[in-house]
């Protein structure tokens, strides 16, 4: 069996070549191309080249040429079905299975997809030359939106009587037009009733372009319909899974780095013809991880620019919570707030595309910046208010997965927080120092502290627990004894500590064969003694130490998972990545 031209087609599509080839090839930026050595045969004089845009590969020298593919068959020996599964992998897709029960989901697809492209068409073809279609036609005009624009994004109009289900009919069955979304089945008149009557509906494409489902506005001012609705989900439609205008946005993540989420059709629509292409929307529902993480395959910074009203804000705030957790280095998330009264449709009709980029450069906002500021915005200056300010704070930046954006979010947090509070921050300009010496002592600490990497202040911590607990070590010993440490003099210490533990029944330090500087090292500039101070019980004593541990074991893993990574971009063997896998599992599970 084949392959399904669809399933190939979304590989592709969320592959860009230059990212599948630069994980063997060292590829450089040239114009709109990428160029490197070739693959194909030893040589000094780049001759190979990557083009995005037009979806290949080419190698001057070897005449080698082809897609994706192609490449990963060709420098890694692939079978075709190989290829398939690697990429499919890559671009975060379920892997293909032929079975009976996907030879009948593709039977259906294409069943499916006929039938909207028909729908698409008929109602298209509809709004463009129907009389009955003026009311529909007079509403665009009054929006801004002309022909061009309304062939552009296929816009259609369902009239109240509508006769397109008397002319498909006899092409499907009646069990297909009850589950395929674009009808109503009325069970006492035993007839089909189309779902978005006397609305204008906005075709919502899959990342390949086929229309998979539709967003629909009533148009009558005194209707008691609903003013937007979407398609119902069906197998080949999740709204959380999809984006209006994607298909097409998708194409410019070449020549731009950033994407502007709006909310809702005419936003995008409007945005488009004034020029900003970049543009998506999130069908009217709350913004899911999912449809954030088809972005990042294409942009690195997303720029959510929701209504400016109280229901645009809560729902930016909605997002802004959920999205921050799988915030990384290298992907940005940005909000902007258009004036009041103002949604992206109105104010680039009203103002045109420089003007709006202008108001977006000087007023986005960065996505924690924005929670802070909504968290501020509900608090007063009592102290129980600023404790839970605070305490939420501490909650949205402790649920961020990477740990260094974890720490620098927090950083932001505490530092604007001791703003608030003056009294207690020593930013203030009217607090002195009664001890000069004290400071200058503390700031020699601190410059001292800056010579040693975080592992080794780890290391520190962990060596100052034992040393300050030998009794207690040794009746856990099973939980330090396989601890690994990373630099030479704290491996021997720790070495030292462990075998004496096992030696002698009751150690105390001064049996320790430990050099005095390398024990008044330890003993100073050990972070854990400030926390120590308010931890007495054996119980919190080996609580923290678990923590250290657990940090240690984490920084073993981190290397590995680095050297295996370096092997994995040279070699791309299964072993190795499904290896990388489980030490990233292992990590969190630390």
């Amino acid at each position: 069996m084949k392959y399904p031209k669809e399933y190939l087609d979304e590989i592709k599509t969320r592959l860009k070549v230059s990212n599948v080839v630069s994980r063997s090839v060292t590829l450089k930026k040239r114009g709109k191309e990428f160029v490197g050595l070739s693959p194909f045969k030893n040589e000094k004089t780049p001759s190979f080249t990557v083009n995005d845009d037009k979806g290949f590969y080419h190698c001057f020298s070897t005449s080698e040429h082809g897609n994706i593919f192609d490449f990963v068959m060709k420098t890694q020996n692939f079978k075709f079905g190989e290829a398939v599964k690697y990429l499919a992998n890559l671009a975060g897709m379920r892997p293909y299975t032929f079975s009976q029960e996907d030879q009948i989901r593709e039977n259906k697809w294409k069943n499916y997809s006929s039938l909207y492209s028909d729908y698409v068409s008929f109602y298209h073809e509809e709004i463009l030359k129907n009389q009955e279609a003026n009311v529909a036609r007079e509403y665009l005009k009054l929006r801004k939106l002309n022909s061009q624009d309304v062939k552009r994004f296929k816009i259609g109009y369902i009239k109240k009587n509508s006769n397109f289900y008397d002319k498909i009919k006899d092409k499907y069955d009646d069990k297909f037009l009850k589950e395929c979304g674009l009808f109503f089945y009325d069970e006492k008149r035993k007839n089909f009733i189309e779902r978005f009557r006397e609305r204008i509906i906005f075709p919502i494409n899959s990342l390949t372009g086929y229309p998979i489902g539709f967003g629909g506005r009533v148009i009558q001012k005194n209707s008691k319909l609903a003013k937007y609705i979407n398609s119902p989900e069906t197998e080949f439609f999740k709204k959380g899974n999809n984006l209006y205008n994607l298909d097409k946005a998708r194409k410019l993540s070449n020549s731009l780095n950033e994407i502007f989420l709006v909310e809702g059709y005419m936003d995008v629509i409007g945005m488009v013809k004034n020029g900003i292409e970049n543009c998506v929307a999130n069908l009217g529902t709350a913004l899911t991880n999912k449809q954030i993480i088809i972005l990042n395959q294409f942009f690195d910074e997303i720029i959510i620019c929701f209504d400016s009203d109280e229901s645009g804000y809560k729902a930016a705030y909605r997002a802004a919570e959920n999205l921050i957790k799988e915030l990384k280095p290298e992907k940005q998330i940005t909000f902007l707030f258009l004036p009041e009264g103002e949604d992206p449709d109105s104010y680039v009709n009203e103002n045109g595309k420089e003007m709006f980029l202008e108001y977006f450069s000087k007023n986005k906002i960065s996505i924690h910046e924005f929670i802070f500021r909504y968290y501020k915005k509900q608090t007063t200056n009592s102290p129980s208010s600023l404790a839970i300010f605070e305490k939420n704070l501490r909650k949205v930046a402790k649920n961020i997965d990477d740990e260094f954006i974890k720490k620098y979010v927090l950083e932001y947090f505490l530092e604007n927080i001791s703003e608030l509070t003056p009294h207690s921050s020593y930013k203030n300009k009217n607090f002195s120092f009664k001890h000069t010496k004290s400071l200058k002592s503390t700031q020699k600490y601190f410059i001292e502290t800056k010579s040693f990497s975080q592992i080794e202040l780890k290391e520190f911590s962990f060596l100052y627990l034992i040393l300050n607990n030998l009794d207690l070590m040794k009746k856990n010993i099973s939980m330090i004894e396989n601890v690994k440490l990373f630099s030479q003099e704290n491996e021997i210490i720790f070495e030292e500590i462990l075998n004496k533990l096992k030696l002698e029944s009751n150690l105390v330090k001064e049996h320790l064969n430990i050099d005095e500087q390398l024990f008044d090292k330890i003993l100073r500039f050990s972070p854990i003694k400030h926390i120590l101070k308010n931890k007495n019980n054996e119980e919190e004593i080996l609580k923290l130490l678990d923590e250290i541990i657990k940090d240690l074991k984490n920084y073993e893993l981190e290397l590995r998972i680095q050297d295996l990574e370096s092997k994995f971009s040279k070699d791309f063997s299964e072993t190795t990545f499904n290896e990388i896998k489980e030490l990233k599992k292992s990590q969190k599970f630390n």
